[in-house]
């Protein structure tokens, strides 16, 4: 009998006791923790869906159609992505004020908490582009002068080579990139908002477009300094060639008077 008590008050019987019971509250933790943490964040965007739902019946179901189909006054949604509907909507283009060539920057009228409504309601119509996190179009890791080679390439045919914007066909217009946030430039190369055309990953890595969009935040930055003295607003060849051609010709015309002036008057002597 004295032996069997030892054995049952031996130190090593709790300490396996207590070993048996954590191991059995990690093993229940792994097992419904996780999928409890899921079945949140299921139930988090089915939410997000449905008010994103209720968002689009009242501003955007009247161009776009009640199920994002599109009509005569407004595209098909289904498949453009979260990252589509957070650059029109963040940037005031969207609801737009009336149909034209171009919907022009505005002032923006929902909540970045209704706009990711919305955006997780369009995303549920169809697979497209995510909006981007911020370690794909921050400033770490990028190569701003490859950068500039990138944007020269692709984008400065309409954009200027520095992003001032410019002219297009129609009444259409490529919109200054002066000011505008790095995520919403990365967004307008993934989805090729109106009359611009996509860059997906294919053709434009997410360091490539990363590369931009540091370039563009050097170029226009206060701490940028244009060694060329008057920049004519950064506009390029038009306005500088409409520079040359007033001034330089006018110019040229003055000495032509100038000299016949002259030689008038030496002819008359």
């Amino acid at each position: 009998m004295k032996k069997l008590s030892a054995r049952r008050r031996h130190p090593l019987a709790a300490l396996v006791v207590l070993l048996l019971a954590l191991a059995c509250t990690g093993g229940l933790y792994a097992a419904f923790a996780p999928a409890g943490k899921a079945q949140a964040d299921e139930s988090a965007q089915s939410l997000a869906i449905d008010e994103g739902k209720k968002l689009y019946a009242v501003g955007c179901a009247s161009c776009h159609g009640t199920g994002g189909q599109g009509t005569t006054d407004g595209p098909s949604l289904v498949g453009v992505g979260a990252a589509a509907v957070d650059f029109q909507v963040g940037t005031g283009r969207m609801p737009a004020q009336q149909p034209g060539a171009q919907v022009p920057k505005k002032k923006v009228i929902y909540s970045q908490a209704e706009i990711d409504q919305l955006a997780a309601y369009i995303a549920s119509l169809g697979a497209g582009p995510a909006v981007p996190s911020e370690d794909k179009y921050g400033p770490e890791g990028a190569d701003i002068a490859k950068g500039g080679e990138l944007f020269r390439t692709n984008c400065a045919q309409c954009h200027n080579f520095t992003g001032k914007g410019g002219a297009l066909t129609h009444g259409k217009y490529a919109p200054s990139l002066e000011g505008v946030s790095p995520k919403h430039i990365y967004e307008a190369m993934q989805t090729g908002p109106q009359n611009m055309p996509s860059f997906p990953d294919t053709t434009l890595s997410e360091q490539n477009k990363k590369d931009i969009i540091a370039y563009l935040d050097a170029v226009n930055g206060d701490d940028t300094v244009d060694p060329g003295g008057l920049s004519l607003g950064g506009l390029g060849p038009v306005s500088e060639g409409l520079f040359g051609w007033i001034f330089g010709l006018g110019a040229c015309i003055a000495v032509a008077v100038w000299v016949a002036a002259r030689t008038a008057k030496a002819k008359k002597s």
